[in-house]
């Protein structure tokens, strides 16, 4: 009796572990273990792009922007392009 209690015991505790893993970290199913397109994994948000979006995002264009003002400010005309 002993035995069969220590054996559902540690059949729980594996079965916790595994479960865990999965819910944290998904680790079972991220290893390439040859699960390919039929593991399950969580739903990820969708990539955002790496670059500006639009003029307003990107660092050249602003830096110029501010150029172009304090040219402006100062009486200076700015170039045309």
């Amino acid at each position: 009796m002993g035995k069969l209690i220590l054996l559902l015991v540690v059949i729980a505790v594996v079965i916790y572990v595994v479960v865990r893993l999965i819910e944290t970290k998904g680790a079972l199913f991220r290893r390439g273990g040859g699960g390919g397109s039929n593991a399950v994994r969580r739903p990820q948000p969708p990539r955002r792009p790496t670059g500006p979006l639009g003029p307003d995002d990107d660092p050249e264009f602003l830096r110029d922007l501010n150029r172009r003002s304090r040219r402006k400010d100062q009486g200076g005309s700015a170039p045309d392009q």
